[in-house]
């Protein structure tokens, strides 16, 4: 299923210059995990109430066109990695700015975290079908999982 959200961009997006900042770029992502973990009925409630939470090892963000004020951008989300028991993901976002144009790509590595006792964990079963929903991209990969 292709899963992508449109924003609004807004003033407190953009530097001096009228560059769309380079942290909002991943505010817009994260944003959008989020959206797709609540449509999956995984809220952040369910997070909060299995104690466990997201967990970013790696973000890597990559500029292609600029991002003018007030544009209306679309955020889409892919697959481009699981581990056979879902307790690590990769996830790529596209940024398009209004004209559809690749504006922004950002790729993060990441896992599920027990909260109390911080360390990874497997999602519970309630969420284990998180990711049976989305769209995989072409560079998709099972994440082999290295144990002592």
């Amino acid at each position: 299923m292709s899963f992508k959200v449109a924003f609004n961009t807004k003033w407190s997006d953009f530097d001096p210059n009228r560059h769309m900042r380079h942290t909002a770029y991943n505010d817009y992502a994260a944003e959008v995990r989020v959206r797709f973990f609540r449509d999956q009925n995984f809220s952040i409630e369910k997070f909060t109430a299995h104690n466990i939470g997201p967990i970013l090892f790696t973000e890597e963000t990559s500029f292609r066109k600029e991002i003018h004020l007030g544009e209306t951008i679309t955020v889409d989300f892919k697959l481009l990695g699981l581990s056979e028991n879902n307790e690590r993901w990769k996830i790529e976002h596209r940024i398009f700015n209004e004209a559809g144009k690749l504006s922004a790509t950002v790729k993060v590595y990441g896992a599920w975290i027990d909260l109390s006792k911080r360390k990874l964990t497997i999602p519970p079963k309630e969420a284990q079908y998180l990711f049976d929903n989305a769209e995989k991209s072409d560079e998709f990969e099972v994440i082999q999982l290295r144990r002592k």
